[in-house]
């Protein structure tokens, strides 16, 4: 027997259009509920544009904007984990601390990331 989810079973189209609008769901709710998303949400939406407006190569630019997008993904891992584990219990934890704190810590390497990135492209 299947231990899959029973709201599993859409193919095709039809999943693809559901999962779009998961996914969007997924980042209304990232936006309206979470500070650190929005706030990241912001640099990209500075940093993203200022890639066409400096003289970088191609890849340069994609590396730049990839790195920019990973603290949003990365972001948005950490949101749903942090979600999960409140959904399991409020009570303190240290497995639950340390679940928060390490998708804290990605977070915080994926901005570093950013960092380096943007500094190797500049740099030449």
């Amino acid at each position: 027997m299947s231990e899959e989810s029973p709201f599993k079973g859409k193919t095709g189209v039809r999943r693809v259009w559901n999962a779009l609008h998961y996914s969007l769901a997924g980042l209304h709710a990232a936006f309206c509920g979470e500070d650190a998303f929005r706030q990241e949400s912001l640099l990209a939406a500075l940093l993203i544009p200022a890639t066409f407006m400096l003289p970088v190569s191609g890849v340069g630019r994609a590396l730049m904007i990839a790195s920019v997008l990973l603290v949003l993904i990365v972001e948005l891992l950490n949101s749903a984990i942090e979600a999960a584990v409140d959904r399991v219990s409020l009570d303190r934890h240290h497995l639950s601390k340390r679940a928060k704190d390490i998708g804290s810590a990605a977070v915080l390497l994926a901005l570093i990331n950013v960092l380096v990135v943007w500094i190797c492209v500049l740099a030449g």
